[in-house]
Parts: C-alpha cells; structure tokens; sequence
C-alpha cells in the first residue's frame, strides 16, 4: 500500500490508556473491555505529570473555540483519562474506540496467525473492522480538529493516527512503537515520544 501526503493537522498530543488485565494476560480486547491493573494506573499517573500543563492550555483554548480534550468511549481508555486529565472533561467520540477485531475478541494473542505485527494481524480478523474502515474513521477524527488537542485512545488507533501523521503507507504503520505511560506528540509530520524525564524516541 501506498504512503499518503503529510496531512495538515493541529497540534495532537496521544495517550494510549493504561496496562489492562487483558494487556497483561495478552488476550485481545479490540471493542471489549478490562479494567486497568495497578502498573496501568501508575502509566496514567506518569502521563499526568507529561501532560499536567499542556492539558490546561489545551482546556484554555478550547474555551476560546480551538482545539479540545477527547477520550475514547471504551472503560480503560476513559479510566486511564479520569487519571491523566483530573481536573478536565473530555469529549467522548465514538471514533476513539480500538480497532474492532470480531470473532477474536476475548482470545489470547498466542492463539492467533502469526503476523509482521499486531495492527496487521488485527486488521484480518473475521467479522472484524479491517484496516480500511479503521484509517477511514482516524482520519475522519483527526479532520475535524480545529486546534490544539489532547486525545485518550488505544495502541492500535495511535498507531495509526500517527502513521496518517507522517504520512506512511498502512502495512508500515504497525512496525511503530507503542509504549503505555508516556505521551505521544505530534506536529508538523513529525511524532516525539515524551515520557517523565523528557523525550524517550
């Protein structure tokens, strides 16, 4: 697949949710749900102390008509969001949720096919969302921002928000990292990964 132009978004900082019990038990939960674990809300503590100021300029100009705060509708997603952002109300948009993966949700990862990495190994599962529909819906998200946002979401969707980001083809977006307890910012076509002690990639 083809890469796609560097679109001209508004400054985004991403938040992948917190360690969940599925994370740890590596079972899928694409539109499912798990609570986090302990580990996952120390992430989204860690992610406060990232984020604590730039959330308060964001709520700041979103007052103003740019920009805002949104979470996804799934429980960790808002879990970890009531944790990162105390203090803010996020917009809840249905186009955060993670990739819906069908037939496998609930299963254990190692139950799977195997595959050059998670986003393409979830995007063929049966009865599932596909790469397309999931891109279509990132893309449409990100369209509509008209400033400076802070956006709580899941690891495969960040992956490709920041993939359309840097303009990358579908089948490469999924080689990018995809860390819990650090923030993602993007700008310009460029994605920085801020963690506690500053940028960590």
């Amino acid at each position: 697949m083809n890469a796609s132009p560097i679109p001209d978004w508004p400054e985004i900082w991403f938040l992948r949710h917190g360690e969940t019990e599925w994370n740890l038990q590596g079972r899928i939960q694409g539109h499912q749900d798990s609570p986090l674990t302990a580990q996952g809300r120390m992430q989204a503590g860690q992610q406060a102390k990232i984020i604590h100021d730039i959330a308060e300029q964001v709520a700041q100009g979103a007052q103003d008509g740019a920009g805002d705060l949104f979470v996804s509708p799934l429980g960790r997603a808002r879990q970890t969001a009531a944790l990162a952002l105390p203090g803010h109300r996020p917009i809840v948009d249905p186009r955060l949720a993670e990739i819906a993966t069908g037939e496998w949700e609930g299963k254990l990862k190692r139950e799977l096919p195997k595959g050059a990495n998670d986003l393409v190994v979830y995007s063929n599962a049966p009865g599932g969302e596909g790469m397309a529909q999931l891109i279509a819906r990132v893309r449409s998200f990100a369209d509509d921002l008209t400033g400076p946002s802070i956006v709580v979401s899941h690891g495969l969707w960040g992956q490709v928000l920041r993939g359309l980001a840097q303009g990358m083809a579908p089948d490469v977006m999924g080689a990018q990292s995809n860390l819990q307890g650090c923030v993602y910012h993007i700008r310009a076509g460029q994605v920085t990964c801020l963690g506690p002690a500053g940028v960590i990639e």
